[in-house]
Formats: C-alpha cells, structure tokens, sequence
C-alpha cells in the first residue's frame, strides 16, 4: 500500500471518532503491553543482531522501562483527559472557561537505531494515551529491530489505527511529504534540523528529542569511588551509543588523577580485563560510526582503554585525557565509549565551559555540597540531569523528559507523553440570560470610562 494512501486510511479511521473513547485508548495500551511481554525473547535476539546488546541492557533499558509508562497511562488516561474547569476572570462575567483535551489527530513517530525498540514504543503509549492514531519509522540502520516492531504493530492492532513504515532516507523523505498532525523525532541534531524545516512548511507542530554533548561535573568533594562507577556506567552502557551519555567530564584538577583511577577499577569491574570478550559489553552499530569514533581517538592522549577491532566493530571503554576545547573529539556528540577528561580550577572555570557550549541535553554534577549543586542547576541550562548519579532520571515517569536549544524542544514519559500529543482546546461559554451592551457599538466616552475602570489594576 502507498503512503498516501495509508495516511488517508489512517486519517479517516481518526475522523470516525473511535480513538476519543477512553475505553478505546486503554485497552489499545493493554493490547500493546501485552504484546511486548509476548515477544520479549524475540527483541532482545533483535537487539542482540543489530547492537550485540546485552540482554539485561536490551529488557531494562527497551523493555522492561516501558512497563511503568503503559501502567501510568492505564491507569490516569481517564484523569487526564477529562475537561478542565478553570477560572474565569471578572471581566467575563456571567461565563465559564473549560479547557478540553483534544488528540492531534495523526502521528508520525521517527525513531533512532541506538535504543531502536523503547525509543519507538514509549512516544507510542503517549500518543495512544490522547487518542491518536500513529505511523511509526523504525531506524533502518537497527532492521532486525524495525522487523520486530513492524511484526507487533501488524499482529496487535488494526493499521488504520497504528501502522509501521520500514525503510530508509527515501521513506522517510516521503512519509515528510504527507500532511500530518503531529511529528516526533528522536535522533541527531542535524536530522532533526531537517525534520523541523519540513514540518514547517506545512505548519505541523514537533517534538525533537535530541542529543549533543552532555557534561559530567566532578567537584572536588565528590565521593570519587562512587562517582566514577556511575560516570562509567553510564558512558559505557549500550558501548556509549546513548544520547544521555556523559559525553565529557570537567574534573577539579586536585582529584583528576583519583577520578581516574576509580574510572579504571569501574571498567575492570564491569566488563573485566579484556571488555571484548565481556557478554555485557555491546558493539558500534555499523562501519561508519566506527570509523569516526576512531578518527575521535587521535585526540588527547588515551590513559585507559584505545583498543579497537573493525572486523567486530568493537571500541574498548576508553578514557582520554589532554583534550582541548578546540580537538574534534570536543567539537560533536561522541556517541561512543570515549571518554575525555578536562581538568579545571574553580567551579567559575567549569561552568564558563558547560555554557560556552550548546545546551545539552543532560548535564550531571557530582558534589556533596547543597550549595555547589543549587549554583550549578542555577548557572546552567539543560534538558535534564542527575546529582551524583547519570542517565536514571530517563526512567522516571514523573519527570518530563526532553532537551532545550540544539538538544530538542518537547518532552514525553507520563503525563507530559499524554500532554505531547494533546491539543489543549480552550473554550469559554457564556450566558445568554444577560447580554451587557458595553461592548457593542457605538462606543461613546461614557463605554471608554467604564472600561478604563475595568482594566484598571485593583489596589
């Protein structure tokens, strides 16, 4: 079947007012959970095939984290979209203000090859939660992913409702050809760029979830043991092809070396002495990437780590110190297990480099002082992030999860998933026992005097 017509399809599926039932919408959520949990051993053989991903990195991190979401929305959809009285100012007197929860309508949900299946899913629950109905673009770059999830959509559910589009660049360019209500896109700023210039033409409202180079703050009261394990975990889960990454670490310069030495016994206690032979380390997704991460390790001088396999696409837990400002590794999103350090000497220094960058998407500051923490939360700017700890808040779905500037606008998990693919449609009704003449014309001095009282600031 074309796009066009799967769009038109979808569009009237949309238009025969089945997905506003909230009935509709939750057992839709059922059906999907219940889909996943059938196929759970399937996608982690995917993942295993597209990223030799560790099966406990492939059910917590893309399965397992998707639970959560579909029960919040089973169990608040109905809270959440019922209509909201809210107040009405004096100045409409005799009249009530509603504000109703409207779906968009039809949704294009793009996702990424690094976490391929969770990054498709989780906008899915928000969008079946307010009602809409979706085409999803799996990542070509993960196909054994993108089958799987092909294969549910068309077990689970009628494709009027969700469908899924596989494929490359050239179906994804036609699929932006279509009108549709709403895009999500997860993946890299430049992509993004691109999806946004052609939602902009037709006037379709967006959601970019981003990346870009996230810092990790060590200050030098961190507690360095702990910290280095939860740096390391963090920057070498799924071998760095995360968007949350630590992508580098400003370290006070007192306790650079320490930080270091707790970054080794972190990467040997994880994966061991030879992380190649580790079942619980994973590989870079295709030629490519590994050639450029390579090309990123001519930067600074490796102090653990630097070997590489490109028959295996494999890329050791890596750290990099003597990196600059201006060396390539600091100049885009690593997106590796690379790991480079920079030294500084007062927090000033520090929060001058986070700033003189573009704003990203997570930013982490290791400290136990109360005051270094609300200084850097408040002298900084990003999506999201941790105090001593990396990557976790992704998996809460009380925490609104997104970026700022170049590492996106929106944001999804919980509520803000179901507020994402809603139109707040705002409505006031008033009474038709009186009709004040105020208004009308014709005004007259006598009409302006009472309005200047009206607008009138009270006290």
């Amino acid at each position: 079947m074309n796009l066009e017509k799967r769009v038109k399809i979808q569009r009237e599926y949309f238009r025969s007012g089945i997905t506003l039932d909230i009935s509709f919408r939750t057992r839709q959520l059922k059906i999907l959970e219940e889909a996943i949990r059938a196929r759970e051993d399937r996608i982690m053989e995917a993942l295993e095939k597209d990223l030799a991903k560790p099966r406990f990195e492939s059910y917590s991190a893309e399965i397992g984290i998707l639970y959560p979401e579909i029960r919040e929305a089973l169990r608040k959809t109905a809270t959440w979209a019922r209509p909201r009285r809210v107040g009405t100012p004096m100045l409409h007197f005799f009249a009530t203000s509603v504000v109703y929860h409207q779906p968009y309508g039809l949704a294009l949900i793009i996702s990424p090859w690094n976490y391929p299946f969770q990054l498709a899913m989780a906008p899915l629950v928000g969008a079946i939660a307010a009602g809409n109905c979706a085409i999803l673009k799996p990542s070509e770059l993960a196909p054994e992913t993108s089958k799987e999830i092909a294969l549910l959509a068309g077990d689970a559910f009628d494709p009027s409702f969700i469908t899924v589009v596989e494929g490359g660049v050239p179906e994804t360019r036609a699929l932006l050809d279509e009108k549709f209500d709403y895009i999500f896109f997860t993946g890299g700023t430049a992509v993004g760029r691109i999806i946004m210039e052609s939602a902009a033409r037709q006037l379709i409202p967006v959601t970019l979830e981003l990346g870009g180079k996230s810092p990790a703050v060590v200050c030098r009261d961190a507690k360095m043991d702990c910290g280095a394990r939860r740096i390391a975990w963090g920057k070498y889960y799924n071998a760095g092809q995360t968007c949350l990454a630590p992508d580098y670490v400003l370290v006070h310069r007192d306790v650079k070396e320490k930080l270091i030495d707790g970054l080794r016994r972190a990467i040997v206690s994880f994966y061991g002495n030879d992380p190649e032979e580790s079942p619980d380390y994973g590989r870079i997704i295709n030629q490519r990437h590994f050639s450029r991460l390579t090309d990123l390790m001519k930067s600074g001088r490796i102090v653990h780590g630097g070997r590489a396999n490109q028959t295996t696409r494999y890329i050791a837990p890596t750290i990099i110190d003597g990196v600059s400002l201006t060396d390539p590794i600091m100049e885009e999103e690593i997106f590796g297990p690379l790991l480079p350090l920079l030294p500084y000497g007062d927090l000033d220094e520090a929060l001058d480099i986070v700033n003189a960058l573009p704003r990203p998407l997570a930013l982490y500051v290791f400290t136990e002082s109360r005051t270094v923490e609300k200084r850097v939360l408040a002298e900084t700017s990003s999506g999201g992030g941790c105090v001593n700890d990396t990557l976790s808040h992704v998996g809460s779905t009380t925490l609104p999860f997104g970026g700022i500037g170049d590492s996106g606008m929106g944001s999804y998990h919980g509520k803000a998933g179901f507020d994402t693919f809603t139109h707040r449609r705002s409505v006031l009704k008033r009474s038709t026992l009186f009709d004040i003449p105020l208004r009308y014309p014709p005004y007259a001095e006598r009409k302006l005097r009472l309005v200047r009282r009206l607008f009138k600031p009270v006290g």
